[in-house]
C-alpha cells in the first residue's frame, strides 16, 4: 500500500498515478462525446462516412492518444494502436502510456468499439509485419494512419551493431541542440517557480543526422510502404504526422536546431508520400503543425517553458487555449473530415501542404501580446505574466497527477488497477 506523489527530477516527472491517468483519459473521451453531440457528427454505425479503421503509431499519450480517442468516440472507428510501454504489476507502476492504453481499451469495450493495443517497438520490421496480420484479421483496410511516435531513441531495423555481443540493432539517439552556435536562455523550473539560465552547445554533424534518423520521416515512410505493399490500405487512405514550428524566439533551439531539421525531413517525406498515395489510392499524406503544449521534452528546452506559460495566459484570456484533445478533435472535425456526411473533405493546407492547427497560437494579436510579456520577463514577474498554475497542471497531468476527481491521499493497493 502506498500514497503516490509526483517524483520530479531535472524538470521531468518520473512516476505516474494509475487512477489519475485513467481519469484523464476518460475526461478526454467525455470531451469528444460532447463535441460529437454539439457538431451533430454521425459515427460509422449511425451512418456517418468518417474513418472506419484507424492505425495509430504512438497511441499512448499526447496527440497520439487524443487522435485515437477522436477517431473512435467521435466517428466510431475501429482502432489499432502501437506504443512501447512498461507494464504495471501489483507492486510496480507502469508508464503513463500503459495506463492510458488500458483505460482507452476499457472504455472502447464498454462503448462497443473494436480496439486492440500492442506494446511493441514500432521501429521494427517485425512489428510492421505483426500489425499487417492484425489488420487482415479485421477484414477491413486502413483508411487513416496516424504517425505520432515521439521516442528519444530508434533502433535501425536494417543494421546490426558490429560492436554488440548479442547482435543488437544500431541505436540512434536524438538531441535537442542548436546548430552552428551555442544557445543560452532562461528555463522555468515549474515545481519551484524559479528561472534558470541554461546553455546548449551546438550539435555535431553526427548528432544532427541521428536526430533526423529518430524523428524524421524515414520510419513513417517504411510503415506506409509496408502497408501499401501488403494491400491493407483502403482507397482514399490518408496519413498524418505531427510537427511544431513555434515563434521566432524559439527557432534557434527548435525550428533551426536538430529537432527542426528532423521535422523538416518529416515534412519533405510527407510531400513524397502524398504524391505516391494520390497516384495509387487517391489518398493523401499530411503533416499537421500543432499548437505548443507541455510535453516531457518541452519542459527542459530553454525559453520554451517560459513562452508556453505566457502563451497559455494570453490564449486563455482570449478563450482560444487548447490542450491535446481539443486540438485533435478540431483537426478531425474541421480539417480531415469536412466532406459529405462527415467523410473526408478538401483539407485546407498552407503553401507547404501542411495542415495548420497552430493557427490560433500563431495569430498576430496573440504573438504580439506574448512577445510584449516575454520582453523583460524575470523571476520576480513571471508569476504575473505567465500562467504558472496552468503550466504546472499540464506538467503533472501528463503523468496522471493533479487530475480532478482523484483522491491523491488514498492508498493505492494495486499498481496495475485503474480504479
Amino acid at each position: 500500500m502506498a500514497i503516490i506523489k509526483p517524483m520530479v527530477r531535472s524538470s521531468m516527472c518520473i512516476n505516474s498515478h494509475p487512477v489519475g491517468c485513467a481519469k484523464d483519459c476518460e475526461r478526454q473521451i467525455e470531451y469528444v462525446l460532447a463535441q460529437k453531440a454539439k457538431r451533430g457528427i454521425k459515427s460509422v454505425k449511425e451512418g456517418g462516412n468518417g474513418p472506419k479503421l484507424v492505425l495509430v503509431l504512438g497511441c499512448s499519450t499526447g496527440y497520439g492518444l487524443a487522435s485515437r480517442i477522436s477517431a473512435a468516440f467521435e466517428y466510431g472507428a475501429d482502432t489499432l494502436g502501437v506504443s512501447f510501454e512498461k507494464a504495471a504489476t501489483t507492486n510496480k507502476g507502469g508508464t503513463p502510456g500503459w495506463y492510458n492504453n488500458a483505460a482507452f481499451d476499457r472504455a472502447a469495450e464498454k462503448a462497443g468499439l473494436y480496439s486492440k493495443t500492442f506494446s511493441a517497438d514500432a521501429f521494427s520490421h517485425e512489428t510492421r509485419a505483426m500489425m499487417i496480420e492484425e489488420i487482415k484479421k479485421t477484414g477491413k483496410k486502413v483508411d487513416l494512419v496516424v504517425y505520432s511516435l515521439a521516442s528519444p531513441v530508434r533502433s535501425d531495423p536494417d543494421k546490426i551493431d558490429p560492436n554488440s555481443p548479442d547482435g543488437a540493432h544500431v541505436l540512434y539517439k536524438s538531441v535537442i541542440k542548436p546548430i552552428g552556435q551555442t544557445y543560452s536562455g532562461l528555463g522555468l523550473d515549474i515545481m519551484t517557480k524559479t528561472l534558470k539560465e541554461s546553455t546548449a552547445e551546438p550539435a555535431t554533424e553526427e548528432e544532427i543526422a541521428n536526430t533526423v534518423k529518430v524523428m524524421g520521416g524515414e520510419d513513417w515512410k517504411l510503415w506506409m510502404d509496408a502497408l501499401s505493399a501488403a494491400d491493407v490500405l483502403a482507397e482514399g487512405c490518408r496519413t498524418v504526422a505531427y510537427s511544431y514550428i513555434g515563434p521566432k524566439l524559439s527557432h534557434a533551439i527548435y525550428r533551426d536546431g536538430t529537432i527542426g531539421q528532423a521535422k523538416k525531413d518529416l515534412e519533405a517525406t510527407a510531400q513524397v508520400m502524398d504524391k505516391e498515395l494520390k497516384a495509387k489510392l487517391g489518398g493523401a499524406a499530411y503533416v499537421s503543425v500543432n499548437k505548443g503544449l507541455v510535453t516531457r521534452s518541452s519542459a527542459v528546452i530553454p525559453i520554451i517553458s517560459i513562452y508556453l506559460s505566457i502563451l497559455f495566459k494570453v490564449m486563455k484570456a482570449k478563450g482560444t487555449h487548447e490542450g491535446c484533445i481539443e486540438q485533435m478533435e478540431r483537426l478531425f472535425a474541421e480539417r480531415l473530415y469536412t466532406g459529405e456526411n462527415f467523410g473526408p473533405g478538401v483539407v485546407p493546407v498552407d503553401s507547404e501542404n501542411r495542415i495548420r492547427v497552430d493557427d490560433w497560437e500563431m495569430a498576430d494579436d496573440v504573438q504580439a501580446e506574448v512577445a510584449k510579456l516575454m520582453d523583460g520577463v524575470t523571476e520576480e514577474n513571471i508569476a504575473e505574466r505567465g500562467d504558472l498554475e496552468g503550466y504546472k497542471h499540464d506538467f503533472l497531468n501528463i503523468n496522471g497527477f493533479d487530475v480532478a476527481g482523484v483522491d491523491y491521499n488514498k492508498d493505492v493497493t494495486d499498481m496495475s488497477s485503474l480504479d
